[in-house]
């Protein structure tokens, strides 16, 4: 009976201790994307594209505000028919300035989420190579987790790797 009681307890113990070894570690890959060096890199790219392209949106906003300013003075001068063409012209141009603003959005939403995809790719043989290194068995995302020991948190390892190996990532 004593051996059969020493068995269970063995066994119990064995088990809770390969339990405890199999703790997951997190990561925080919303602030790898947001700090990493490559990720700012890329951030502030997208970001002065995104202000360049707006700006000239702006600059064709004016010019078309002008022009319909002169469109008005003009009314009782100019024919009906020559009004008519005229506002058409504006309307056009107008529609064409929106559509030029939603793909100027478009193409910037693109290039963002390639370069995190192109970023994500890249961090994954650098998490698989740090989980062979430490002999983690299991890496979760830290937006999945409630509460958490910091000390299982391997972000700022991670980072400075991912910094070393990927200095920028590359935009058509």
């Amino acid at each position: 009976m004593k051996k059969l009681k020493f068995l269970a307890i063995f066994f119990l113990i064995t088990f809770q201790t390969n339990l405890i070894a199999e703790v997951p570690y997190y990561i925080d890959f919303k602030y790898i994307l947001n700090q990493s060096d490559a990720g700012k890199n890329a951030q502030q790219t997208l970001k002065s594209r995104l202000d360049n392209g707006i700006k000239k949106i702006q600059s064709k906003e004016k010019n078309i505000q002008e022009e319909e300013k002169k469109i008005i003075a003009q009314k009782k001068i100019i024919s009906a028919e020559e009004y008519k063409k005229k506002v058409d012209e504006l309307r056009n141009k107008v529609s064409n300035l929106q559509k030029e603003r939603n793909d100027l959005l478009n193409n910037v939403a693109k290039q963002r989420t390639k370069a995190r995809n192109e970023l994500l790719k890249s961090l994954n043989p650098i998490i698989k190579e740090y989980m062979i290194e430490k002999k983690i068995r299991m890496v979760i995302d830290k937006k999945n987790l409630i509460i958490a020991d910091d000390d299982l948190d391997i972000t700022k390892d991670v980072i400075s790797t991912l910094n070393k190996k990927l200095k920028t990532i590359k935009f058509n």
